[in-house]
């Protein structure tokens, strides 16, 4: 295992960092990681985190599931019936800003988004790194998946990410690289998960929403503002993806408290769900964030 330091901020190039956080990976290795907060921006990150070649390892679980289609416990059979759920509600939000046209999901898991998508009869194509995902995808859309952006040779009138941006080594390239890929009108979805969120606050180094060392970057709204200003992008529109407090929350309570009883955990974590979602109302601190951007 190759592990490495992050030297440069990559938002503000700060080359000043100090200690913001020790969490554990609770899902896969159960070992220790260090977050680090830019001493000029404020930008969370991951570091030292595995390099690009050896992260994969921390992927390879059933636990992971993202890149399944099966749930192995209560808490994933409830993501994924909140999956089902959210396609309509994602495809309204790309409808509400493009009709039709050209997609990209990067980071398209086993495709069940594009495969809602194409459905509705958008032009589809998704990019998946994981091996075993991007085999389930391909079958699921009936469409030939990637496995790098570079392999890509168009560009699309929506590209979006769905809890992909926080996952990248080359944070800045890809943005670049997804730029270059997106039609002049077109517009750039990204979710990400929110550390300044009262469900963050609330569990600390326990909080689902840091998943180290898979998460590399720990988004604020001010450094995603920030982030795509710098490569030429302005903020539209911004989303709350609320049922994403209730799950962080689900797995949350369950890495604090692993020895209370499953049900005591289950109604914990939906209180402080709902309960981080309704201070959100007042502040727009959501556990999780859809950030809709254009070309500047």
């Amino acid at each position: 295992m190759i592990f490495e330091a992050v030297s440069i901020c990559p938002i503000c190039s700060s080359e000043q960092f100090k200690p913001f956080l020790v969490t554990r990976d609770y899902s896969i290795s159960k070992t220790d990681f260090t977050l680090q907060e830019c001493s000029t921006c404020k930008f969370v990150i991951t570091s030292p985190r595995p390099d690009y070649n050896t992260i994969s390892l921390y992927y390879l679980s059933t636990n992971y599931i993202s890149h399944t289609s099966k749930g192995n416990n209560l808490i994933d059979r409830l993501y994924l019936i909140a999956r089902a759920y959210t396609l309509r509600w994602k495809y309204r939000i790309v409808r509400k800003h493009k009709p039709g046209g050209f997609i990209l999901d990067f980071g398209c898991g086993t495709g069940a988004f594009l495969q809602y998508m194409k459905k509705r009869n958008w032009i589809i194509a998704g990019i998946e790194p994981s091996e075993t995902a991007r085999e389930q995808a391909c079958t699921n859309t009936g469409t030939n998946i990637f496995s790098t952006l570079s392999q890509v040779q168009k560009q699309f009138d929506v590209i979006t990410l769905w809890h992909v941006l926080e996952h990248v080594h080359d944070l800045n390239k890809k943005i670049k690289d997804l730029k270059s890929h997106l039609e002049k009108d077109g517009i750039l979805l990204i979710a990400v998960p929110n550390h300044n969120s009262l469900d963050s606050k609330k569990y600390g180094s326990y909080w689902a929403g840091y998943d180290v060392p898979r998460h590399l970057w720990h988004f604020s709204k001010q450094d995603m503002t920030k982030l795509l200003a710098k490569e030429g992008f302005e903020i539209m529109d911004t989303v709350p993806m609320k049922l994403d407090s209730l799950y962080v929350s689900l797995l949350s309570e369950g890495y604090k408290h692993p020895k209370k009883s499953g049900l005591m955990r289950f109604i914990k974590g939906i209180l402080t769900g709902i309960k981080s979602n309704l201070a959100a109302r007042g502040t727009g601190q959501y556990s999780s964030i859809i950030y809709i951007a254009k070309q500047v």
